[in-house]
């Protein structure tokens, strides 16, 4: 009997974040290391079981900014995860067609360029096909197009490299179960507001496509919220941010922006509203230092109003911006 109270004291944790008045939980400890990366993971209380989903991004070709094998290590082996991606809506150009992960074939060049594998399992989930998921919030979608690869897995542990985003101003949890998650068609979908189901190269960056940002932020917050209800229906998902590299420019983009921020350390809380909340008011708090200035970073959040992902994404009953920070070091 006790084992089945704490399962479920454990699941309506899960399912809520926090249910304190104070808000969510949000883990931090200023070290990065694969060591203290399985410390947080641990902190969350929640095991990772099941078929597990380790969404993170393996980084465009040229990118050097992207959590790597030697950090991730410990913590894939702990949970027998299996690296999880999508191909991306873009091409890098005519000069960089090595750095490409809009083919398959080439994704899979720049995986293992990287490091990858062998050393992990890992699976570009629309490699074979997609398919759709309810969104809660039909403000601009219908659906939510994902890799079909999603229904092999029964929890998800979201790994995000925070950093700045070209177009969402900040790459954080939200972006990664969104984006990172949605097909080659879904990003499309996500991009353009609903407008456009099906990926057209020449049509998905004009500004009848993109012009809408705030309308972008929101389908990504929509769609981040579908992937969270696909996985608590299962086993369950987590949520990490790492906050190092942080150049203001995405792991997607090849030929990043330099960084310009002091490594900070690893937040995760069972809350991604609180857990990207809790990494932009970080960066909000810097100061400018000889060897640590967030003015571009919050320069790119501000014009791209980066924030209102989150904001929606409270919106829609996703998770709270309130929070509270336990330390584990």
């Amino acid at each position: 009997m006790k084992k089945i109270v704490m399962a479920l004291l454990a699941s309506a944790a899960l399912l809520s974040g926090c249910g304190k008045k104070d808000g969510a939980t949000v883990y931090l400890t200023r070290e990065i290391s694969p060591e203290s990366l399985v410390r947080i993971y641990e902190a969350l209380g929640v095991p990772a079981t099941g078929r597990v989903a380790v969404k993170m991004s393996t980084g465009e070709g040229s990118n050097p900014n992207y959590l790597k094998p030697e950090l991730i290590g410990a913590l894939i082996d702990g949970v027998n995860g299996t690296i999880v991606e999508c191909n991306t809506a873009y091409s890098s150009g005519p000069d960089d067609l090595d750095d490409d992960r809009n083919t398959s074939a080439n994704h899979w060049k720049v995986i293992v360029r990287h490091g990858f594998t062998p050393r992990f399992p890992v699976d570009i989930m629309d490699e074979e096909g997609e398919m759709r998921i309810p969104v809660r919030d039909s403000s601009h979608l219908k659906y939510d197009i994902v890799g079909d690869h999603m229904a092999n897995y029964d929890f998800l542990v979201t790994l995000s490299h925070f950093k700045g985003h070209p177009m969402g101003g900040y790459g954080g949890a939200l972006k990664n179960l969104s984006i990172g998650c949605a097909s080659q068609n879904g990003k499309a979908y996500i991009h353009s507001s609903g407008k456009m189901e099906k990926l057209d190269m020449e049509l998905l960056w004009t500004d009848e496509f993109v012009g809408d940002q705030d309308g972008f932020l929101e389908s990504m917050a929509a769609s981040a919220q579908a992937v969270v209800d696909f996985f608590q229906a299962r086993k369950g998902i987590i949520y990490i941010n790492v906050m190092n590299n942080m150049s203001i420019d995405c792991d997607c983009v090849d030929h990043p922006e330099p960084v310009k921020l002091e490594d900070y350390g690893i937040l995760a809380s069972l809350d991604p509203v609180a857990l990207d909340q809790a990494c932009v008011d970080i960066i909000n708090q810097q100061k400018v230092t000889a060897t640590n200035d967030p003015t571009d970073l919050l320069d790119r959040i501000d014009q791209q109003h980066g924030t209102h992902t989150i904001d929606w994404a409270e919106h829609i009953g996703l998770g709270s911006r309130k929070y509270k920070i336990v330390s584990i070091d």
